[in-house]
């Protein structure tokens, strides 16, 4: 609890202190939620595509899922990569709603193979991970009006190196599988979201994104309150799982915070811990990613 110093009308005119409760904090328990989630997958340890841990977090995201409404699919794919062929799986959840529209919310959940340090990529495909389980939580007891399906990608992290195609192996297989398929024409828009769960949460204004996307989630999170997380709009271009969206015609947005501890220190390094995030970070994107939906729902 906090005092704050209230002026009292009186003959003195003395000051006086009054103890209040701070202001609660919007979706909260769903934040805390999103943080439980994060932690059970980091204490699989190391998660990089092939391993066993990777295997044993694909069972529990299914597993997780099923016990929503939400109808699971999961499309397994080989990976080609510099290191030979690798069994990569994107699953999804789709919870439906009473158009015919789509909105993906999205994210990775490997993690970089580090072989010479413990990375357990709390933030780094462990929040995202955790934010969508609990979101799928959340969209199993209420309907929206669109379908809200959550996309779990595999294969964000490159497996040698960042350049050429040597990254982003799930969502490519997604995006054109729907840009072939005939379900890229129904997907109003794509929301990934990577490094969330920051504590001293700062998402960067990616200049890729969709400019009408991007400034809906950008004015909901200020008419919301939380102009510290976004603040900042001075461009900048991160690729990641919205590309290949983008490449196929699909209005996508990358929210992502690309300042984890002081110059990014944190970012694939052994400090990427669970003590790093706040649940309070998970609840204010799980609360404008929400009212994003509601306000996508009334576009004509």
């Amino acid at each position: 609890m906090r005092c704050r110093t209230v002026a009292v009308l009186s003959l003195l005119g003395v000051g006086v202190a009054s103890c209040s409760e701070p202001p609660p904090v919007p979706w909260l328990h769903e934040g805390e939620r999103a943080l439980a989630w994060t932690a059970k997958v980091v204490a699989l340890g190391p998660r990089p595509p092939g391993s066993e841990a990777h295997r044993k977090q694909q069972a529990l995201i299914a597993a997780a899922l099923r016990e929503t409404r939400c109808l699971v699919e999961e499309v397994a794919f080989t990976g080609q990569t510099p290191l030979g062929p690798i069994a990569m799986k994107n699953i999804i959840a789709k919870c439906r709603g009473n158009s015919d529209r789509i909105v993906v919310i999205s994210g990775h959940y490997d993690t970089l193979h580090q072989p010479d340090i413990e990375f357990v990529g709390a933030n780094d495909g462990g929040s995202s991970t955790g934010f969508l389980l609990a979101l799928a939580e959340i969209l199993s007891e209420r309907r929206l009006r669109d379908n809200v399906w959550l996309a779990f990608f595999d294969g964000e992290e490159a497996i040698v190196r960042w350049q050429g195609r040597d990254h982003t192996y799930g969502s490519r297989r997604q995006a054109a599988q729907w840009s072939v398929d005939g379900t890229a024409e129904r997907i109003e828009a794509l929301i990934n979201v990577d490094m969330i769960g920051d504590a001293d949460l700062r998402l960067v204004y990616e200049e890729q994104s969709t400019p009408w996307l991007r400034e809906l989630i950008w004015s909901t999170g200020m008419q919301l309150g939380y102009e510290d997380i976004f603040a900042d709009r001075r461009p900048a271009f991160i690729d990641d799982d919205h590309v290949p969206f983008l490449a196929v015609g699909i209005p996508a947005v990358n929210l992502i915070d690309f300042n984890y501890g002081l110059g990014n220190r944190y970012w694939h390094t052994e400090d990427d811990t669970i003590d790093k995030l706040s649940e309070k970070s998970f609840a204010a994107v799980l609360h404008v990613v929400l009212e994003t939906l509601n306000k996508l729902s009334r576009r004509p």
